[in-house]
């Protein structure tokens, strides 16, 4: 795991090239605390910085950026290729390759492009990367990015020239930088708690876009304005589409019965695990007592001589600690655990760095317990294995549920009559709800039998005028849904047509929604929140969920063997009932999550405070003070919980506190 940077501009030489690469490399020394190298072509302006995190082949042989032996491409890589051994035997059967350097994968990378061509050899990689390649025959720079989006990837212009790096910290070292914030970006994370791709909170700077090939040619670096007019359309090369998949899914189909698929399943899974454990390095995982953590960790532990490292955090707050659980695992395995308490001191402790360590605004509440159990992981291990992935692929979020089973209720009830029960319910208050609610908590049903269904029941209200499935898809996604009253000078964006664009031809409402999540979700909010906590502290996480192949399997797999009798993971149970009996992981689903309610009434208050003051929001610009303060005094006083809303505009105040 490592950062990549680099420029292309003709009309730098030299040192000044040099100079600036270097920079915006220090920047990712987080990323690659190991080593670091700036390699240059200075008849073409071209430089590529790197910063390496040593994982796989520790000698100097893995050093890069790496040039390739025939001398026609040089790699800047962050990633690993977990076919690199096939890969390279292949390549030795070919007589592509006769000896090598070492036995790094960067190698087998440089190899293969030279050999298949780069498209050809993008299809052939099994893993997580994002990589520049610089062809010096034909003077072309190729970014790419890895099938699914674990790997970061930024670009764009900045000074007359292309620029690209790992995180947008590096970007910000180019002495040509200027803050540009987008608002309609900043919208977009109010609304989700992420900036979606390809768009970045800055205008101009994208993100590229998962199992992506941009191609650049000295000839359309000539016209700046045109090239980043086809950065904004965000048009590149497809390798490999999860869409493609999807709406292909029901012609190729699975043939064999439940036995069959559950064994299939479990040997796709085997070998996604088994790739990843390749490390020169100490290797553990994180174990949350969940499903899918927990099926990453016997898998792992059912291959390896020795017990796996394993790790979990847990919280003094009963309904968010599940560290009971992981521990009953962990035993019940054999591995070799670790836990850490969380206390809203060490949340505080955190907060001041998430604009720092998350780069551009993000606001997913998780990222504080993900940093933790990073830093946790760290002291031990340099590479962890997560079971991230399993939610999207396998039906595991309660929206898939309740929300098809809402829209498949309410899709034939006229809208005029939706709308008015819609006002009916948001016309009583969440908390005369909650009071309400509460005298008859014992005829309620188990997943409903909380203090929030007054939350709840206005968020309902929200769905049920939805004029289509893609819009109550939004509505059941949305924090803020209307973030342009929140957000100054930004006209009103919805995102369901492009929900319906990219959901197209998957019929099924639950399937449309696991795919939007793949698409979206979980690049942009679950992928980033893991990358950026692990490499803040040098840590590689990877994701055997996300093996594209455990990926394609997944989708040809009937609904009901993901989702049965309102149950998600149906299959995956099944595979992991082999490790461990059903007592030790059938539960209600929990979220990764915090009692950030609390905290922001207690501890993080004066914090808050501060970056919601209405006079300092005025003078910033970008928000509207009245909306914010509202649901904020609503929030103290404990008549809603706004907590993820309110979450969303403070780590936007923290971020543009912090790049001031």
């Amino acid at each position: 795991m490592c950062g990549i940077a680099g420029i292309w501009k003709p009309r730098y030489r030299g040192n000044e090239l040099r100079e600036i690469a270097y920079s915006m490399a220090q920047a990712l020394m987080h990323r690659g605390p190991d080593d670091g190298g700036v390699w240059i072509s200075n008849d073409s302006g071209v430089c590529l910085a790197h910063r390496r995190l040593a994982v796989v082949d520790l000698s100097p042989e893995g050093r890069q950026p790496m040039r390739s032996r025939c001398g026609r491409y040089v790699i800047a890589y962050n990633g690993e290729i977990y076919n690199y051994l096939d890969l390279r035997q292949e390549l030795e059967h070919a007589g592509a390759v006769m000896s090598w350097r070492g036995h790094s994968d960067t190698e087998v990378v440089l190899a293969a492009i030279a050999h298949w061509g780069i498209e050809s050899a993008l299809q052939r990689f099994t893993g997580m990367f994002a990589l520049a390649v610089w062809n010096d025959a034909n003077k072309t720079l190729h970014l790419a990015r890895d099938r699914i989006g674990e790997k970061p990837l930024y670009y764009g212009v900045v000074d007359g020239g292309v620029v690209f790096a790992s995180e947008l910290k590096a970007l910000r070292r180019h002495p040509g930088w200027r803050e540009n914030v987008d608002r309609a970006s900043l919208s977009l994370l109010l609304r989700y708690s992420y900036v979606p791709t390809p768009r970045s909170i800055y205008s101009n700077i994208y993100k590229l876009v998962p199992g992506s090939l941009l191609t650049l040619t000295a000839v359309e670096l000539r016209d700046l304005a045109l090239l980043n007019s086809e950065f904004q359309k965000g048009k590149v090369s497809i390798y490999w589409s999860a869409i493609d998949v999807a709406r292909n899914a029901p012609r190729v189909g699975y043939t064999g019965n439940e036995q069959e698929a559950e064994e299939e399943l479990h040997e796709k899974l085997l070998s996604a695990v088994r790739g990843q454990m390749i490390s020169d390095v100490p290797l553990g995982a994180f174990l949350s007592g969940g499903i899918d953590s927990s099926t990453v960790v016997a898998l792992m532990q059912a291959q390896s001589a020795h017990p796996v490292r394993t790790f979990t955090i847990g919280f003094q707050e009963e309904e968010y600690d599940e560290v009971k659980h992981a521990r009953a695992i962990a035993r019940y395995l054999g591995t070799q655990h670790t836990e850490l308490y969380v206390t809203p001191a060490d949340a505080l402790s955190v907060i001041p760095q998430l604009p720092t360590v998350y780069d551009e605004p993000f606001a997913d509440s998780s990222q504080i317990p993900t940093l933790l159990l990073s830093r946790l992981a760290r002291a031990h291990v340099t590479v962890s294995l997560s079971g991230d992935g399993g939610d999207e692929l396998f039906g595991g979020y309660n929206r898939y549920f309740w929300g098809g089973r809402l829209w498949r209720k309410f899709r034939y009830v006229p809208l005029s009559l939706r709308r008015l029960i819609a006002s009916g319910i948001s016309a009583i208050s969440p908390l005369t709800w909650n009071i309400v609610t509460g005298r008859l908590r014992s005829l309620m049903p188990a997943e409903v039998r909380d203090g929030n269904v007054g939350d709840k029941l206005h968020k309902l209200a929200g769905v049920l005028p939805s004029a289509d499935s893609d819009a109550m898809y939004e509505t059941l996604v949305s924090l803020w849904e209307r973030p342009s009253e929140v957000v100054r000078g930004c006209p009103m964006l919805s995102e369901s047509s492009r929900f319906a664009m990219l959901a197209h031809g998957v019929s099924r409402f639950e399937q449309r929604m696991m795919l939007v999540d793949l698409l979206t979700y979980l690049p942009d909010d679950i992928l980033v929140k893991l990358d950026r906590a692990a490499m803040s502290v040098s840590l590689e996480s990877r994701l055997p969920f996300l093996d594209h192949r455990v990926v394609e399997f997944a989708w040809r797999l009937p609904f009901h063997y993901k989702i049965r009798h309102d149950v998600g993971k149906w299959l995956l149970r099944r595979v992991l009932c082999r490790y461990l009996p059903r007592h030790l992981f059938e539960r209600p689903k929990r979220g990764f999550g915090i009692p950030l309610d609390s905290w922001l009434r207690g501890s993080l208050r004066d914090w808050a405070e501060n970056l919601l003051d209405p006079v300092r929001l005025r003078q910033e610009g970008f928000l509207e003070a009245n909306p914010i303060r509202r649901a904020w005094e609503e929030h103290l006083s404990g008549s809603r919980n706004w907590q993820h809303h309110l979450w969303g505009v403070l780590m936007f105040q923290a971020w543009l506190e912090k790049i001031r």
